[in-house]
């Protein structure tokens, strides 16, 4: 009997700017991912990714992606529930596989240092007869969770090249890049808000924001 295999990773939880994506990936052949070179998106140039997702769309049994918006990540990280959106889309992903190519195991990169307890939330969400796995490092531990890593890693890169023609260019997005800070930093002197493509709830982000506004008042 064939058995499928699923895996679930996102790419872009870190960001400032732009969505995060979450995919899942099916197959019934771990050892061909491997021979492939399939392995943590992070560990890939943007080229290599590139053109092992393509190999991935003819090889893999299924594919599935949520993309979610930065305004959704903020109501969120306000409640301090970031780990609780993933655990929603993962049972979004995972239900829609199951009524599709019905795996027997889908393996999930746990946001959570405790993966058991992420796992028993995705548990309770799923509708079917599937085995749940969570797994600190799961996308470099499993090959299929890899090929999902690559799957959000290259969708979440074709939109930020489609913001940076839209906004110019912002940097990689992360708080840590000095490009990224001066293009909010000139935003909002220019604008005096932020465009809907930037997270308000991220630290660095309100920090930017009060300081504009107490020049403003000073």
């Amino acid at each position: 009997m064939q058995v499928l295999v699923g895996g679930i990773d996102e790419a872009g939880r870190g960001p400032v700017i732009g969505p995060m994506v979450m995919a899942i990936a099916v197959t019934n052949d771990m050892n061909r991912l491997k021979a492939m070179g399939i392995r943590d998106s992070k560990e890939l140039s943007p080229a290599g990714r590139a053109r092992l997702f393509s190999i991935l769309k003819s090889t893999l049994n299924y594919i599935d992606y949520e993309i979610v918006e930065p305004r959704v990540i903020d109501n969120y990280v306000y409640m301090n529930a970031l780990n609780i959106l993933e655990v929603e889309i993962a049972i979004k992903l995972i239900n829609r596989a199951l009524n599709s190519v019905s795996p027997q195991v889908v393996y999930i990169d746990s946001p959570d240092p405790r993966p058991e307890r992420y796992r028993d939330m995705v548990k309770r969400g799923v509708v079917g007869n599937v085995e749940v796995v969570a797994m600190n490092n799961a996308d470099k531990l499993i090959p299929v969770v890899s090929a999902a890593s690559i799957v959000a890693k290259v969708i979440r890169d074709s939109i930020i090249e489609e913001l940076h023609r839209e906004y110019g260019d912002f940097g990689s997005g992360y708080p840590s890049d000095p490009r990224t800070m001066a293009f909010l930093r000139d935003w909002v002197k220019r604008h005096g808000d932020l465009p809907p493509i930037v997270r308000r709830s991220w630290s660095t982000v309100r920090k930017l924001l009060s300081n504009s506004l107490d020049r403003y008042l000073s």
